[in-house]
């Protein structure tokens, strides 16, 4: 203790020409509003650097602050501007698989959709050269089996997706759920077909749409992992049309070298083994889509040879072909395929939900200095009681504007 009656810090550095208050520091207690009050002004005389320049700081400073590196972590912690400058985005649990993509049905029943591309193709020969257009390409997948649909579309307008549906349908058969992100497509899309959609997370609104037909489902804005299993898809075509394409003979495309190719892709990507391989000899049957939707071990299997059997018995032979095939698909699909889906590969642990009235940091296309702060007015909790998806208001351009979006494109500043 000093002659002023404040307690230094000893030892052994008397003799040292230093300052006094270099050699003999002012002890201050972590626990202290005080000392939250001195690592908070030289946090902020650092420009907000991190703790070893903080910790650096105080102690230039002259002060000892008992739990110092503890009490340096947490205030940066709780720094808004660091936050903001170097802030993670809010994470949750990952969710359990919705019912409509773990329960068996007929293929494409539960579908999800997307539309990708463009890609040039040449319509018409002219005098020293040709005239091209832009072609796009709809993909449906089921989200059960994960096999794929192709419709290739010649514009982005509602009314030509609408066609595509239409196509999809008439070779597939009806389907009960649709899913997409909210694409200005899909959305006036399902105005024009008179599908109602999923705006608001209302259970009597939702059994009215699933009692009615066809249920629309959107995910939030910018949330492409919502989508994951489509996301993968597209990939997975992209990856095989980049191959072919890479062929002489497939640089100046028409339209119907496009639909070739994009037939050709189907069948490559519904070919795919649906679980990995066995090493078994005594199990040479590799799983495929394409086993339930063409009724065939492979495609280029032979039809079986019948004698010269009556009709009745031909049919009714085909009959359990076709049915022993499909049994053998859905009791595979349960015992190697289905017990794949159950760990989850990211995402593991259950964070604090985000509550309303937070005051967050919303991500954007821009510098992290320009994007713009937003306060949470609604939260969507999932069956589990966590939150993955919220309401914000913000201002754009001056103006009040409500916003949807998953919480890993939000930064949390404040909590309520």
């Amino acid at each position: 203790m000093d002659m002023e009656g404040i307690l230094r810090v000893g030892g052994r550095l008397n003799r040292l020409k230093l300052d006094d208050f270099q050699k003999n520091p002012v002890i201050i207690p972590g626990s202290h509003h005080i000392a939250t009050l001195l690592v908070r002004h030289h946090h902020q005389l650092l420009s907000n650097q991190g703790r070893h320049l903080t910790e650096g700081a105080v102690r230039s400073a002259g002060l000892w602050i008992t739990g110092g590196k503890r009490l340096v972590s947490s205030v940066i912690f709780s720094c808004v501007t660091c936050k903001k400058l170097r802030g993670k985005h809010a994470v949750q649990q990952m969710a359990d698989l919705p019912a409509d993509r773990i329960e068996p049905a007929p293929p494409f029943t539960n579908v999800s959709v997307d539309v990708f591309g463009p890609w040039q193709i040449v319509t018409r020969r002219t005098r020293g050269g040709s005239a091209s257009s832009r072609r796009w390409a709809v993909l449906f997948t089921c989200l059960v089996t994960r096999a794929i649909h192709i419709e290739i579309v010649d514009s982005l307008c509602s009314s030509a997706f609408i066609n595509a549906v239409r196509r999809f349908t008439s070779i597939r058969g009806k389907v009960k759920i649709f899913r997409s992100d909210r694409g200005t497509n899909f959305l006036g899309a399902t105005d024009d077909l008179q599908i109602d959609t999923i705006r608001v997370e209302d259970d009597s609104m939702k059994k009215f749409l699933y009692d009615s037909g066809t249920k629309w489902i959107f995910n939030p804005p910018h949330s492409s992992h919502f989508g994951g299993a489509l996301e993968r898809m597209i990939g997975l075509v992209r990856k095989i049309l980049d191959a072919m394409l890479m062929e002489p003979s497939n640089r100046n495309i028409t339209h119907d070298i496009l639909c070739t190719l994009m037939a050709e892709v189907t069948t490559i990507v519904n070919s795919r083994p649906l679980t990995p391989v066995s090493s078994d000899p005594d199990s040479p049957f590799v799983l495929t889509r394409n086993t339930l939707l063409t009724q065939k071990y492979s495609s280029d299997s032979d039809s079986p040879e019948f004698g010269n059997i009556g009709l009745k018995e031909m049919l009714k032979s085909e009959w359990k072909r076709i049915q022993g095939l499909a049994n053998q698909f859905w009791k595979r699909w349960k015992s190697d395929y289905l017990h794949l889906l159950q760990p989850r590969r990211k995402w593991k642990q259950t964070e604090p939900n985000i509550n309303e009235g937070d005051i967050v940091l919303l991500k954007e296309d821009s510098p992290r200095n320009h994007w713009p702060m937003a306060v949470v007015l609604k939260t969507f909790e999932s069956d589990d009681t966590l939150v993955r998806k919220i309401q914000i208001k913000l201002l754009r351009n001056d103006k009040p504007a409500v916003l949807v979006r998953p919480i890993c494109q939000i930064v949390p500043l404040l909590s309520v």
